[in-house]
């Protein structure tokens, strides 16, 4: 216990911690979009095909921060559009399509990381390393947190409308392709911000558990984002102190208890839960 508790006053602690805090709620925030727009297996595929975009920036312009993030948006765009371009001009579904091409380019992007001797950062980029984050990296994760939440909540009416009804939306004079591929690259930033926290692999977890809790929990769209915000947020906020005496994986810790809560819910909601009462 005194062990935890020097730890917590170390600057790498208390940085993981607000870290935590911050991804986690913004997580939970927009993954109300990823549910209530039944994406989460789409954002899934597109979150391991950030790699190949990393692996090509660092080839080409090193190991800096910010090629490093501008080649994982361009990656996410890439192979969500182009994706969608094959579906369209082809017989392959778009779900086959966004198989094939993300993970051709995972492939190749793994095979130039570990040319490159990159090997633990690959490790770091799969699976998170918030204790390993640095002041460049939270600023960009802080920076992206804060525009995705102010963005959703100042469109949020006209934002709820297109989502549960797009030609309705389209009928009423709201921008429906904009809001669309506006949806699109917001997740995708999210996702790049969340990367060096919880990995690509990880990351689904961070971006659908929250929301999908809420769910659960009311049949209000509305509450569905600031509540997915505090249940990402206090979640990961609890993973951090559980997995220090534990000795477990911080970012894998935060996807374990998220998918605890979701069970909570699943099984006692009052009104959706397993165990609810029949009438």
């Amino acid at each position: 216990m005194n062990e935890f508790l020097q730890f917590l006053g170390e600057p790498i602690a208390q940085r993981s911690l607000w870290a935590c805090a911050v991804i986690g709620f913004a997580n939970g925030f927009v993954s109300a979009l990823v549910v209530l727009k039944r994406s989460s297996l789409q954002i899934g595929t597109i979150s391991c095909a950030l790699l190949p975009g990393i692996a090509l920036a660092i080839l080409l312009f090193g190991l800096m921060q910010m090629s490093i993030l501008i080649g994982a948006v361009i990656a996410g765009l890439m192979v969500g559009l182009g994706s969608l371009f094959v579906s369209r001009t082809s017989k392959v579904d778009h779900d086959t399509a966004l198989s094939i091409i993300h993970t051709t380019g995972f492939a190749i992007g793994y095979i130039i990381l570990v040319r490159l001797g990159l090997q633990q950062k690959v490790d770091d980029w799969l699976f998170g390393s918030i204790m390993s984050m640095g002041n460049s990296d939270l600023w960009i994760a802080y920076g992206i947190s804060a525009m995705a939440v102010l963005g959703i909540t100042a469109l949020h009416r006209p934002l709820l409308i297109y989502l549960f009804d797009a030609k309705a939306a389209a009928a009423m004079g709201i921008p429906t392709r904009a809001f669309s591929y506006g949806i699109f690259a917001l997740i995708i930033l999210v996702l790049v911000s969340s990367l060096q926290a919880v990995g690509a692999f990880l990351t689904l977890g961070l971006l659908v558990a929250p929301a999908a809790t809420m769910y659960l929990l009311t049949n209000r769209a509305s509450l569905m984002f600031w509540g997915g915000g505090l249940i990402g947020g206090v979640g990961s906020v609890l993973a951090f102190f559980l997995s220090y005496p534990l000795g477990w994986h911080l970012g894998a810790t935060i996807i374990v208890v998220l998918g605890c809560i979701f069970l909570s819910a699943y099984i006692f909601s009052p009104k959706y839960g397993l165990l609810r009462k029949k009438r």
